[in-house]
């Protein structure tokens, strides 16, 4: 597992909100042995001698193993809403805004894939009080998303008696990616984007064609 293979997307540089370079290094080796070991399997040892440090050092940025992972979760949950809720208030109609976010959540878990499978299913692992706080982010996507379908059944543009069962099924499906996604697979991160767009769209019957990208 090589989290140098997750290219920078849409001018987001990984990591580049974590400060010092010490902490950013606990925080990308971290990602590296929570993707191939998982949380519980990972000893702060592996995190510290991963980045080339002492184990003490670690303890220096961060106060425990679930803090980092704390802190992994919070800065990744944080881009996903940012992506959904750029799509959501953007301009353009419900098919073009659903487009735009399936587009570019399923490019993020496909080109930040290692990170991704880190953020979207460990969660178990955190801590109640810190669960809680990515549980709220969540929610907010769960709108952003809700919110372009409620928009697009009103509009006529969409078939989906179920809003929120739809947007539980969307947001699944882009989410799984990170887990099956391989940078040496036959298609490129924005390939895999512009599938799940036109899988998403067909799925809420939109009754215009999506905008070619």
């Amino acid at each position: 597992m090589d989290i140098a293979d997750e290219a920078p997307t849409g001018g987001y540089q990984p990591w580049s909100e974590v400060t010092p370079d010490a902490a950013r290094r606990l925080l990308v080796a971290a990602v590296e042995a929570f993707a191939e070991r998982g949380y519980h399997a990972t000893t702060t040892r592996d995190i510290a001698g991963r980045a080339g440090m002492s184990p003490a050092a670690l303890y220096i940025h961060y106060k425990t193993k679930e803090e980092l992972l704390h802190r992994i979760s919070r800065i990744g949950h944080d881009k996903a809403l940012e992506i959904l809720e750029t799509a959501a208030d953007g301009p353009g109609t419900a098919a073009e805004r659903l487009d735009a976010a399936v587009r570019s959540f399923v490019l993020w878990h496909a080109a930040h894939h290692t990170t991704a499978r880190v953020v979207q299913y460990e969660l178990d692992a955190l801590a109640p009080e810190h669960r809680s706080d990515i549980v709220a982010l969540r929610r907010r996507s769960d709108a952003a998303v809700r919110r372009i379908l409620a928009d697009g059944v009103r509009t006529g543009e969409f078939d989906v008696p179920d809003v929120p069962g739809t947007t539980l099924a969307v947001l699944s499906l882009c989410i799984d990616v990170a887990r099956w996604f391989s940078a040496s697979g036959r298609r490129a991160p924005d390939e895999v984007g512009a599938l799940y767009a036109d899988l998403v769209l067909r799925m809420v019957g939109a009754r215009q064609e999506a905008p070619q990208k």
